[in-house]
């Protein structure tokens, strides 16, 4: 069996979640496949893959405009494939285009939805509109689709109703659980002046609305002054919601000490020293179709605050991994807090349960590290998704 892999982000240009997961995919699904790797981005060196960068004829063009633009490409390079699996928008309509031009079942992943990420249309303005029509003529399109929570699934099917959801398959992301585990190492934090002995709440991801970052920020307000506070936060999506967070961390750095805010990308075996070293990890998402974030900190041994939103609850369990915020969101798909200030409160006072009983927190976190390995490993992973491939070339005979 050959599969083509389509996604914009692979190994050493990975920015989120969907990267990580193509990686570790592609490493465990080769021993028992043929799979080919087509990548948005420079050449790389890896035996099976190939990158893909945008038409000449399109440099400067709109970036929704551009990312079809490659898609094109990568389809034209999908003959022969038994099967064509994409990840994102980005490569979905590769995919498609793909299916129909070979004749080939197209399987996608959903990692995020674009109707319940209205937020994008700020940055994209009418490329948001394209990146929608790109989505939404694969979802109906593909011959199976991978949602990657029980959450996301429902999430599916309420957003593209058309979709047949015998054709709408759970495979849970997965963890690393070598790579990514307790790092005792301490430099990355002394460095940036980080005490790794002090009770530390660690944040990490993209400053953009879905993180609901804005919402921590101002929970921090309220809990102990003792506390650290590590944002691992960048890439804004737009420039007003890095002045609002830029804001945010001015006006906690004024009332307290021990905020610490790293805008780069860390290394993996940068971030693991972090993550090992907090008291918790929080994860104040408004959308989060599973997230990854959440299963490389209990890896590392960390218990995780979350908003009890999309696939959260399926990763952390509330009282013994973590603890899950309740949150009422608003149906017009931005995932706004009906009660902005309840879910703040909420979020403070889970925050100040966890890092008030250190003995706790230390007990939560050996059981998130075991829930990490028992429930995410890769290699069922990989077996769910040869399950998912198998079943579609059979129906596509």
């Amino acid at each position: 069996m050959r599969v083509d892999l389509l996604t914009k982000e692979y190994p050493p240009e990975v920015y989120g979640g969907a990267g990580v997961h193509v990686a570790e995919l592609t490493k465990v699904l080769r021993p028992h496949i043929d799979v080919r790797v087509r990548a948005f981005g420079a050449e790389r060196e890896e035996e099976g893959t190939s990158s893909y960068t945008t038409p000449v004829e399109l440099e400067g063009a709109n970036a929704a405009l551009t990312t079809l633009g490659t898609d094109l490409l990568i389809a034209a390079d999908c003959a022969g494939a038994d099967l064509v699996h994409s990840h994102t928008w980005y490569a979905n309509f590769a995919g498609h285009v793909a299916s129909l031009l070979h004749g080939v079942p197209h399987v996608l992943s959903a990692h995020s939805l674009e109707p319940l990420r209205p937020w994008k249309a700020e940055q994209l303005g009418g490329g948001y509109r394209v990146s929608s029509f790109a989505e939404r003529s694969a979802y109906e399109g593909a011959a199976g689709v991978i949602a990657v929570s029980a959450g996301m699934r429902e999430d599916i099917l309420r957003a593209y109703p058309s979709v047949d959801p015998e054709k709408v398959h759970v495979v849970h992301n997965g963890i690393d659980i070598d790579a990514w585990s307790p790092n005792p190492a301490t430099d990355a934090l002394t460095s940036r002046g980080i005490d790794p002995d002090a009770p530390t709440i660690v944040f990490v991801g993209r400053i953009t609305r879905q993180k609901g970052l804005p919402y921590f920020l101002r929970a921090v307000r309220e809990l102990p002054a003792e506390h650290q506070v590590v944002l691992c936060a960048g890439a804004p999506d737009t420039p007003e919601i890095a002045r609002e967070v830029d804001s945010l961390v001015t006006e906690l750095s004024a009332s307290r000490t021990g905020v610490h805010l790293i805008t780069e990308m860390l290394p993996r075996h940068e971030l693991t020293q972090i993550l090992t070293h907090a008291t918790t990890f929080v994860c104040p998402s408004v959308y989060e179709p599973l997230g990854i974030v959440n299963l490389e900190a209990m890896a590392c041994g960390i218990p995780v605050v979350a908003s009890a939103t999309g696939g959260i609850p399926e990763v952390v369990a509330d009282g013994e991994t973590g603890y899950l915020v309740p949150i009422e969101q608003v149906g017009d798909g931005t995932g706004t807090p009906v009660d902005p200030d309840r879910f703040v409160a909420d979020l403070r006072d889970a925050l100040v349960r966890m890092v008030s009983d250190s003995a706790r927190a230390t007990q939560m976190g050996e059981a998130s590290r075991r829930r990490a390995a028992e429930h995410f490993s890769w290699t069922s992973i990989a077996e769910r998704t040869l399950e998912v491939y198998r079943k579609v070339i059979e129906q596509s005979r």
